[in-house]
């Protein structure tokens, strides 16, 4: 069976079960099988399971405690139910580095593919997790106390799902990278669980920490005419919003694309300290 078949047989499993369980919409759905199938083509088990490894995990964390979650996430711009922009915002990067690898092979590619996984993983963990911190989020600018679901607002079990989320993505790279016929990194430490886990950590907090600060400072934010509420869409309570903040196309998605390539960079940058 070619690599082509069997990437678009796995990604239409994964993608329709969470099509089926509503943490995908339609055309998230089909760009998750798009994606998929290109980066098991091109890549291997590693590159296709590392990003598996975080979409299944995001969506498990997104039906935990969904509730209590769901006034926070009101606000958000778009909901736990991905749309296919916020798929190809995710995972859009790190088929692109897939492709290079492919094309031009060498480590670099792995490496910045291990730190955008990382910071994707970091970024979906700490908005879920950290939706149930028991204490109020705090600015990363100023420091000071904001509503839950404010833009660029952190708080300690955020930090934490981050780190964590980062070490998943790099000791799921280094296991998964184990299965593959062809190693995407030749022998040395920067291949090793550590070195591997240490990308991971790196690049998931340097990208979610960039994805916190271009939220509280770039992108386009909106007040609530009715409510009075500091949200990311520019409609609420049935009426439209009024901007206070941020440029108008600074939007989520892209939010999520620069703060990746963020943890890209530092996943890459790290990796010379090991080679």
């Amino acid at each position: 069976m070619s690599d082509l078949l069997i990437g678009l047989l796995g990604s239409a499993g994964i993608a329709g079960a969470a099509y089926l369980k509503r943490s995908l919409s339609l055309s998230g759905f089909l760009a998750a099988v798009l994606l998929g199938t290109a980066m098991y083509a091109a890549g291997s088990a590693a590159w296709f399971g590392t990003l598996i490894a975080f979409f299944i995990t995001s969506s498990l964390l997104s039906k935990v405690k969904a509730k209590r979650k769901a006034a926070a996430e009101e606000g958000y711009a778009k909901g736990s139910r991905r749309d296919a922009g916020q798929v190809l915002a995710n995972g859009g990067l790190g088929l692109l580095l897939c492709l290079g690898a492919a094309l031009f092979p060498h480590p670099t590619w792995w490496a910045a593919f291990i730190g955008v996984m990382a910071t994707v993983t970091a970024d979906t963990w700490a908005t879920e997790v950290g939706g149930l911190s028991p204490t109020a989020p705090r600015s990363i600018v100023t420091l000071r106390p904001v509503p839950a679901g404010t833009s660029g607002g952190v708080t300690p079990l955020g930090l934490g799902a981050s780190a964590a989320g980062g070490l998943f993505i790099g000791a799921s790279a280094w296991a998964l990278g184990l299965l593959s016929a062809e190693p995407a990194l030749p022998a040395g430490s920067v291949a090793s669980a550590a070195g591997l886990c240490a990308m991971g950590l790196a690049g998931g907090l340097a990208g979610s920490l960039a994805d916190s600060w271009l939220g509280a400072v770039c992108q386009a934010m909106y007040r609530c005419s009715v409510c009075g509420r500091d949200i990311e869409k520019n409609r609420h309570c049935g009426a439209a919003a009024v901007p206070v903040r941020g440029f108008s196309w600074m939007t989520n998605d892209l939010v999520n694309f620069l703060s990746s390539a963020a943890g890209g960079a530092a996943a890459w940058a790290l990796s010379l300290v090991f080679a």
